[in-house]
Formats: C-alpha cells, structure tokens, sequence
C-alpha cells in the first residue's frame, strides 16, 4: 500500500526567504510599484498634513477673527480650500493605490497558479500517494488567498501604517513634547492590557477551532453514514455524542468570543480615557500659555485641537500593524507550502524509446501513420542514430523484482513473472498482498529500485512515461468522470479522436445502447462525477475511455467490483472483445471473473505462492483452491 498521507498546516520556516522568493515575481511590475510607493507616502502624508492644518487656521484666522468688526476671510479661505485638497489628494492617492494592488496581486497568483498547476502535472503518483486531496486542494485556496490578501491589502496597510505613526510621532513632539510623553505613557498602558486579554482569548480561541472541526468532522462523517446509522437504528446515540461535542463548542466558543469582544469596548474606553487626560492636561497648558514664561508648556488652542486629532489617528494604525503582520505571516505560511510543492522533484524520465502507430507492408517494412490501425510499434534509435520499429507484441517481464514504498516495509519480494503476448493474468490476494503495487510498477508510477521490469524485451525505464501509459488501456475501480459531455469523457482517453472512434469504442464497452437512451445522446452534460449515471454505467464509460485509443495492453484494476451481475455480463462481453490480442492484467476479488485468465498468480505478504491455470491451480488444492471453494476467504 502507498505511505501515509500528510496532514496539517506548519509555521514558515524561513520568513526571509518565502519572502525574498516572493518579492521575485515583482519583478515585472516595477513601474506600478513605484506608483504604489507614491500614493502610500502622498496618502500618509496629505492625512497628516491636512491635521496639521487646524493649527493655522484656529490660530492664525479663527481667534483673532473672534470679535474683530471686519473679519478677512480671504486667507482662511485659502486655508481651508488647503485642507480640503489635501484630504482630496491622500483619499484619492489611498484610492489608486489600492487599485494599481488588487491588479499587481491578481498577476502575480495568475503566475503562482500556473506554475503550481503546471508542476502538479510533472510530480509522480507518489506525491498523491502522501498529501490529502484536501491538503492540496488548500494551496490552491486558502494559501493563494492569503497571498493575495497580504498583497492588496495587508502590505499596504502595513506601510501606510508606519508612515503614519511615524509622521503622527514627529508632529506630536514638535506640537507638544509635554503632551507626547503623555501618549508614550497610555500607548504602554494599551498595549499591556492588549497583551493580557489578546493571550486569553487566543488560548480559547484555539479551543474553540479544535471544537469546531470535532463538529465538522462528525457531522460529515453522520451525513455520509446517514444510511447506516438508521439501518442500526442509532439515531438517538448520534444525537446525544453531537450534543455533547457541540456543547464543547459552545463552551469554548462562548469563553472565546467573551473575550475577544471585551477586548474592543475597553480599547474604546482606554481611548476615550487618553483622550480626555490628553484634553485636560493641553486646556491646562493652553492657559497656563497666556503667562509670558510658559516656555516649555506653551501650547495654543490650534496646537491642541490638532494634538487631540492626532491622538485619535495615532492608535488606530498601530493596531491595524499589528493585524497586517498576523495577516502577513500567515500569507508567508501559505506561500512557503505553495513553493514546496514547487520545488518538488519532478518525475524523472530518463526513457527514450515512444510507440507510433503503424501498418505493416507485405515486405514487411514498418511505416508510422497518424491514424488508427490496431498496431503499434516501438521507436527506437539504432546504433547509427537511424530511426529503428519493433513492433509491439505486449511481452510484459518481472525479473527478480523487490520494492518498498517508504524504503522500510517490504511490498513485492523477489517477483518474477512473465506475462506473453496475448495472454490473460489475473492477480488474486488479500488486501495488501501488492496486486495494485504490480501495476503501479507497469505504469512506472513508482520505479524499480531492486530488480527489472521489461516490455517486449525494453527495460520499461528505457521507455517514455507518456508513451508507456499509451500503450498501457487502464480501468480502475474508482470510476472518475469529468464535467462535460458523454462524448468529452470518451475522448479523454484520446483527445484527438472523433466522434465515430468514441462511438466505436462505446460498442465495444457495451455502452452505446444506454448512452443513446439518455435525454441527449452522446451529448449528455456529466456534472458532478456523473451522479446522474449510475456505477455501471460510468464504469462503461470509462472502459469506453480506455477502449478508444486502442491500447496494445490492458489493466484492469478490479474494474467489475462495483457493479451488479448483469452489468458485469456486458462488460465482461465487451472486454472479450477488447482483450483480444492484447495482453491484459486483471486484478480481481471475485474469483469467477477470472476463471478464463490465461494465467493466475496468487499473492500473499508481497509474494508469489501459486501461479497457474484455473484447472491446474484447482487440482493442486493449495490456496487458491480455498478461496475459490470458500474454505479461505479474501480480505
């Protein structure tokens, strides 16, 4: 059996690099970015500019116009159409900038996603073989959203963020140091209780995932199950373990959100708090100014209501910062499990020798031709670099063959085989006994490490993966149907068929009477895996897919398990038509469908007990003679 699947989400191991790696794909967006850098330090600095204004205009225009009998009005005019440009200018700069983000952003996970998939195409079953559906599934999901939100917003908050604070930091020092030190003093006060609360709320936050995913679990697991639990009649038993896994959730979730939304209320009132110091301790100063030896203390009122203002936009992006580096090292994490699987190896094909089609002259010359002819030969270069065909017979060989998935438990142990041209080999054993592991090996899903494999006298690692798979009509147990018409998934086994070759291939599968019987025809949309056809059929359709590139040899991978006995009859009706001259290996837990196998080889722990005719292997009465009588079942 292949290695253990891998689950779970990990940390970044190294932010520095996920990073550096990432900031590579800028590459051919420099242009915008420098326009980002922009509008981030316009947008900052208009916002902070335009605070900074009230000084003036309540210091220079408001009060001395307080009482005056004939006010100007001309330069505060001129102030406030200032002020008002510069919030225009940082509005429409925060704008733009945001804008030229979501479309950097969309290009590069245009380009993540496409090497991603791309890279997908090259790695070897193994990969599968050892991370979830789901796992992967993520990186294309959850990883690459983060990304993109990391890039159109969280980045450019964070910078704009600094910026602010910083600028903020300065005007507060140069309006009043006296009041800043205040700040300094609150901001430790904030972030303390931050710190206290934050802590908590994380720890049952934690707990409250853990609780929620027990509920998913359960309740996906209930759904699936729905037929079982109500044939055993544990309806009440399902309710009561829900009602005590969703009380978990409740509890955590109840602790979780408890502190998580106290945490906002007494920031607000740690904020009003600051404020209100911050207003009594400035109105103070601001008397105390009207004294000649103020000094230090000398504060005007446009100076504290531009002070007050900046009190109130200096703490909002702090923590916005503290969000976006969350949100940052998140995207970090979902870019680092993007990159490895990137940076897998990908599968090595080191072969050379492809398989043409061809017709044979009565000399007896190999010609190639591109359409179908029912032969195949194999293409090799002679010693002389000319073009050398030998046709293709289906002569499969195992010589001494020993493999391990994981280089530690031992599936296949010195196993020799010789399957001829034309023949028929059916693979019987338990569950484990590496009877799909044989085929994997044919398929080169996973190579040999001890021992040789050859087809029609070629080592297989000598043969172009592509071309050995061509030659090689697979039908698998999980029947997978894709989103398309009947005639697509036909054609998925060879895409540049036309429509009487899908056609011919449904005959020989048996599958033309009941497609021609479906609302459309051969044009009939499949959605969903084809749950609008039953297993049989779609077992049909896929023994039709193989059928139509007319493959010299065959695997079928207990392609009859799943269906009921008349279905079984046409299929078996139609592959004796499609095993015909061809080699097939058959792996199969009903024994009576491989009565007629040209040879059956019996497996247990990885190794070959019996092998030998239905008649001869009967008449040795060892263990295959008690499993086709019922003394030994398989498991």
């Amino acid at each position: 059996m292949p290695p253990t699947r891998q689950t779970g989400f990990k940390k970044p191991k190294d932010t520095k690099k996920t990073a550096l790696r990432l900031l590579s794909y800028f590459g051919e967006y420099k242009a915008q970015l420098f326009a980002v850098v922009v509008c981030v330090i316009l947008s900052s600095g208009a916002n902070v500019y335009g605070t900074y204004m009230l000084k003036p205009i309540i210091d220079d225009y408001i009060v001395p116009l307080i009482g005056a009998e004939n006010p100007a009005l001309s330069g505060f005019l001129i102030k406030i159409l200032l002020l008002l440009g510069a919030y225009i200018i940082g509005a429409f700069s925060a704008w733009l900038y945001n804008r030229i983000m979501v479309t950097i952003s969309s290009g590069v996970l245009y380009t993540i996603r496409n090497q991603l998939f791309g890279k997908m195409q090259k790695l070897p079953i193994k990969y599968f073989d050892t991370h979830t559906h789901g796992d992967v599934m993520s990186r294309y999901t959850n990883d690459a959203d983060a990304i993109r939100m990391m890039m159109s917003q969280s980045v450019p908050q964070l910078v704009s963020s600094l910026l602010t604070v910083v600028s903020v930091f300065i005007m507060m020092i140069i309006l009043s140091p006296l009041l800043t030190i205040l700040v300094i003093v609150m901001l430790f006060i904030i972030f303390g209780v931050i710190s206290f609360v934050g802590k908590r709320s994380a720890l049952f936050f934690k707990r409250q995932q853990n609780a929620l995913g027990a509920v998913n679990g359960y309740v996906e697991e209930m759904t699936e199950g729905q037929k079982v639990v109500k044939v055993f009649c544990h309806e009440d038993k399902s309710k009561e373990k829900f009602s005590d896994i969703n009380d978990a959730l409740k509890n955590a979730s109840s602790n979780a959100n408890t502190f998580a939304n106290i945490l906002f209320p007494i920031m607000g009132n740690l904020s009003y708090l600051h404020y209100a110091l911050t207003a009594m301790v400035g109105a103070a100063l601001t008397i105390h100014s009207g004294n000649s030896d103020a000094g230090f203390f000398a504060l005007t009122i446009g100076a504290l209501t531009a002070f007050l203002q900046y009190t109130r936009s200096f703490s909002q992006p702090i923590t916005q910062m503290s969000q976006q580096i969350n949100a940052i090292l998140n995207a970090m994490a979902g870019a680092e499990r993007i990159f490895q699987v990137i940076d897998e190896k990908p599968e090595v094909d080191d072969g050379k020798a492809t398989i043409a089609r061809v017709v044979v002259e009565p000399d007896g010359r190999i010609i190639e031709v591109n359409h179908r002819t029912g032969r195949w030969a194999w293409k090799r270069f002679g010693k002389n670099g000319e073009i050398v065909f030998n046709e293709v017979k289906g002569k499969v060989e195992f010589r001494n063959v020993t493999f391990s998935y994981d280089g530690k438990k031992t599936i296949l142990s010195d196993i020799s085989l010789v399957a001829e041209p034309g023949k028929k080999i059916a693979f019987v054993g338990s569950t484990g006994a590496g009877k799909t592991t044989i085929t994997n090996l044919i398929n080169r899903f996973y190579d040999v490490p001890d021992g040789k494999i050859t087809y029609d006298g070629i080592p297989i690692n000598n043969i172009k993966k592509d071309d050995l798979r061509r030659s090689l009509g697979m039908v698998l147990q999980d029947t997978h149907l894709f989103t398309g018409t009947v005639m697509d998934n036909i054609r998925y086994g060879k895409l540049d068929a036309t429509d009487e070759d899908c056609i011919e291939a449904a005959k020989i599968a048996n599958a033309h009477w009941f497609i021609t019987h479906l609302p459309n025809g051969y044009n009939t949309m499949l959605t969903a895996d084809g749950e609008n056809l039953s297993q049989g059929q779609r077992q049909l359709l896929a023994i039709a897919r193989a059928a139509v590139e007319d493959p010299p040899a065959l695997i079928l991978d207990e392609a009859t398990s799943s269906i009921d006995t008349r279905t079984e009859k046409l299929i078996e009706k139609g592959m004796d038509g499609l095993m015909k001259g061809r080699t097939v290996f058959v792996i199969a837990h009903r024994l009576s469908t491989v009565r007629n196998a040209d040879m059956i080889i019996v497996l247990e722990h990885g190794k070959i007990i019996e092998q030998g005719s239905h008649d001869e292997l009967i008449a040795k009465r060892g263990k295959y003679y008690q499993l086709y009588t019922g003394a030994f079942e398989l498991d």
